[in-house]
């Protein structure tokens, strides 16, 4: 029996384990949460940060980790990396861990390799953050440069807005300060990619929507892509050069980018299956492919099977809710019984509370949907969506 190991263990990195379980493997998990709910379906728990890569590497050696992997979570690739290099386990290089998780890194090596990609301007300091203000031009978009999940984005139309911005930006930030960016516009998409033996191969495009100004919070995703013909064409070339210029030669990829007037322009990327149900779910219910297993097969240093079974169109959609305190969360049984609706999260409970959406963290919940097209989806998704009642308690 094979061995694999999961680092971190959230809700984000249950299906990986329960597919690797169902496949036959012996499950270890790593997370520095002891409560942790993707522990009770593992085999063995090591409690240890994602992001220790000394641990976790100890971790899967004393494990005897045959392959180790994350999914929708980045900064852990640098552990996965550092394991997979001091085990001998098929995984990507540090450079490539740094490459993919840093985004000043991230993109100089799409400027290198002429990947389309935002003018930028990196401000580890506040120091330089103030030697740069003159150059910028408005509007701009500033993030830190190693976090995900949307925290620490704003959109600045003026000097004075970017200035106002700059400490929830910057500390939002594990320490490598900030990126400030042309302000790309268009339609925001993501491309879902798995290298195997040095061959990019497209597995879906997402179309995505938004919170817009200022934070840009997910709030929907679905396939098949609305881009086709010549444009699908040049999507999936800029993803394949995107993954490249950071060295991926192995494994996944969640590749973001914006549809512009000009073309496809890179925003960033990461070396791993993307979040917000997209690979784990929307993947296989729009074209047949377990990404998941795909995944774990290369991790282990075995063939995976990407060959689409159909095509379809899938959904997921986010709720919205007032600011306040959930008190009721009524008819969701009923809702599940649309026909389509194949799954239906809260990740916020009666007792919680609702609060602006300010980062992915925020969301209360979503609904998945399978249907003959994108659009069908969509529709399944907002119908549930509407027959659901949340009630939130008045602010005083």
């Amino acid at each position: 029996m094979k061995k694999l190991m999961v680092i971190g263990a959230s809700v984000l990195q249950v299906p990986a384990i329960k597919r690797a379980k169902e496949l036959g493997f012996e499950v270890a998990v790593a997370d520095y949460d002891k409560n942790a709910v993707g522990i009770q379906f593992a085999d063995k728990f090591y409690n240890v940060s994602t992001i220790d890569a000394d641990g976790v590497t100890e971790a899967a050696r004393d494990f005897g980790a045959d392959g180790i992997m994350t999914l929708a979570s980045d900064m852990p690739m640098r552990s996965v990396a550092r394991a997979g290099k001091e085990l001998g386990l098929a995984a990507v290089s540090e450079e490539t861990a740094i490459n993919a998780t840093d985004k000043g890194e991230m993109i100089k090596c799409f400027k290198k390799h002429n990947v389309p990609s935002p003018w930028y301007y990196i401000a580890s300091t506040k120091e330089d953050f103030e030697a740069l203000l003159e150059k910028v031009e408005y509007p701009c978009i500033m993030k830190p440069l190693d976090n995900s999940g949307s925290r620490g984005i704003i959109l600045a139309y003026s000097e004075k807005e970017l200035v106002d911005g700059y400490t929830y930006s910057s500390s939002n930030s594990r320490g490598a300060g900030v990126i400030i960016e042309e302000y790309l516009t268009g339609d925001e998409i993501s491309v879902e990619v798995m290298v195997v033996d040095g061959e990019a191969n497209i597995l879906a495009v997402t179309d995505k929507t938004t919170t817009g100004h200022p934070h840009f919070v997910e709030t929907g995703h679905c396939q098949q892509s609305k881009f086709t013909g010549n444009l699908r064409k040049e999507i999936e070339e800029v993803a394949k050069k995107a993954v490249f210029s950071v060295g991926i030669e192995n494994g996944p990829s969640h590749v973001e980018m914006m549809v512009t007037e000009k073309g496809p322009r890179m925003i960033e990327l990461g070396a791993r299956m993307g979040g917000d149900c997209i690979t784990t779910h929307l993947v296989p219910l729009s074209t047949g492919i377990d990404m998941v297993e795909a995944t774990i097969r290369v991790a282990c240093g075995e063939k995976p099977d990407i060959t689409p079974k159909f095509e379809k169109g899938s959904a997921i959609r986010y709720f919205s809710a007032p600011v306040g305190k959930i008190i009721e969360i009524n008819n969701v049984e009923e809702a599940e019984k649309i026909e389509g609706v194949k799954e239906i999260t809260f990740v916020k409970n009666v007792g919680d509370r609702s609060v602006e959406i300010n980062s992915s963290a925020d969301r209360i919940g979503f609904v998945i949907a399978q249907g003959n097209c994108a659009e069908d989806a969509v529709k399944i998704c907002e119908k549930a969506i509407n027959m659901i009642e949340i009630v939130i308690e008045k602010q005083v």
